[in-house]
């Protein structure tokens, strides 16, 4: 019996369930966050390393303002049905699918947000170390939340996957001696 033609489905579910599980779990937090934390003030969790510190973003990642709620928003959705567009053409590719889903859950997390109220609840606050970026010090890193932080390892991720993918592409891709392209084998002298 010939094999049926066709898209399977089935591929999509653990994608869709991760992106689902990061926009509930972001979005509860975010709730928490809201509910039990004032704006501005520090709660230490463990000591200076692992704060909880509400702030409201109304710029993008790390702060940085390059535009009103709108160009984000707008940004932000363009982006979207591009990541998913992928999530789909690559749902045969569990190491691009499912980093591609975190990196969906957490833009809808924020985007929520940002329909909302305009601006992105933070609270998550770490200190891991301190280093120089662009001739400035940063002493403490950025206060995120968990969609932020599924984009960050859905990018980490993919990066993994695309650095050693292309190693082993790389090695497949060149023809065996003898063979049509090898420059010995054209030439008559």
């Amino acid at each position: 019996m010939p094999k049926k033609v066709g898209v399977n489905y089935r591929q999509l579910i653990i994608p869709f369930l991760i992106l689902v599980a990061i926009i509930v779990i972001d979005q509860l937090t975010k709730l928490w966050a809201v509910g039990n934390l004032i704006e501005g003030e520090i709660k230490q969790v463990i000591g200076q390393f692992f704060q909880l510190k509400l702030i409201y973003n109304q710029g993008g990642a790390l702060g940085i303002d390059l535009g009103s709620n709108i160009f984000y928003l707008a940004t932000s959705l363009v982006i979207l049905i591009f990541i998913i567009s992928f999530v789909y053409s690559n749902r045969d590719k569990p190491a691009v699918s499912r980093p591609l889903a975190l990196i969906a859950g957490g833009a809808v997390g924020n985007i929520i947000d940002r329909i909302a109220s305009g601006r992105v609840v933070d609270f998550l606050d770490f200190d891991f170390f301190d280093f120089q970026l662009f001739g400035n010090k940063i002493e403490r890193w950025w206060t995120f939340n968990v969609a932020d932080a599924a984009i960050t390892v859905g990018i980490i991720l993919l990066v993994i996957w695309i650095l050693f993918s292309a190693g082993s592409k790389g090695a497949s891709a060149t023809p065996p001696p003898g063979e049509a392209g090898n420059i010995e084998s054209s030439q008559d002298f």
